[in-house]
């Protein structure tokens, strides 16, 4: 599928596949280090009868970046400004891991736009906590940085993964990928090397990380931010789908949208799985969501 774009009334453009189906609608939202480029095996196998929108975020892919992300409500009202653009509605939602933050933050600032939502590995309704780096390089769990700077110049983990993007370095990046992403399988070498392709067109990586670090929609402080209590608004029915081998969202955070979504959320752990069910059990993967979305 060749991208599309849209331009927004904030002056962006945002970048988008489409797969043509019937008048069911799914709209997917990618995570941090990939675009909708990364959706490609699930929009292989979904049931022809959806029509499947893949939007790049800001700052990812092939969509523009002339304003800087501060929160995750910029990527969402991005969304609002793609699906009034193309006049979507009574859709479905699949985001993961930062794209889930952007999905429930999209649903509880617009109500009645979307049917059902996926959360696949996603980010808690608390937000990611970026935490500092001791001497040794490991992360210093009593130390949550605050600030977009202190996040921006963090040794451990920005510098480190912005210079592998800085000096295209793929092997690094697999590398990355192989320790925390894909832990179960592994894409083909050719899928690999376009998947890589794809990480290398972001440029918000510290904007992702401050944002996800301050998102908050509980009724609770995370630790850092008192939360906007926003949670309580989503009253679609949303499942939520972790990995059991998921190294990168942890069990905690899952249970934390669980309790905070209530009594409209569903939670089903899968098996064999690590933070990228889409390469580690795709068919598992398609079957439980086409049967929530009937």
């Amino acid at each position: 599928m060749t991208l599309q774009t849209v331009w927004l009334p904030n002056n962006e453009q945002i970048a988008y596949r489409v797969r043509l189906g019937e008048e069911k609608t799914i709209i997917l939202i990618h995570g941090n280090m990939t675009s909708s480029k990364h959706w490609d095996l699930l929009i292989d196998v979904l049931n022809p009868e959806y029509t499947i929108y893949a939007i790049d975020l800001r700052g990812f892919g092939g969509s523009s970046y002339n304003e800087r992300i501060t929160r995750i409500k910029d990527f969402s009202d991005d969304l609002k400004g793609f699906v009034d653009a193309l006049y979507l509605s009574n859709f479905n939602l699949i985001g993961w891991s930062t794209g889930g933050a952007v999905c429930m933050q999209f649903e509880a600032d617009y109500p009645g736009l979307c049917k059902k939502m996926v959360l696949l590995a996603s980010a808690s309704t608390r937000g990611y906590p970026f935490f500092g780096t001791k001497a040794d390089g490991t992360p210093d769990l009593e130390s949550r940085l605050t600030t977009l700077t202190e996040v921006e110049n963090d040794v451990g983990k920005t510098l480190a993964l912005q210079g592998l993007y800085d000096t295209k370095n793929r092997v690094g990046l697999q590398a990355v990928w192989n320790t925390l992403i894909y832990t179960h399988n592994k894409p083909l070498e050719e899928k690999y090397e376009e998947y890589v392709d794809d990480m290398l067109t972001q440029r918000n990586l510290v904007d992702v990380y401050y944002s996800l670090n301050t998102f908050n929609i509980s009724a609770h402080h995370n630790g850092l931010i008192k939360g906007t209590n926003q949670a309580k608004n989503i009253e679609i029915p949303v499942l939520i789908l972790r990995g059991d081998r998921d190294y990168v969202v942890t069990e905690q955070m899952t249970q934390e949208i669980v309790e905070d979504l209530s009594s409209n959320a569903t939670y089903i752990s899968l098996e064999n799985s690590g933070h990228s069910p889409l390469i580690d059990n795709i068919n598992n993967l398609k079957e439980v969501i086409e049967t929530f979305l009937e």
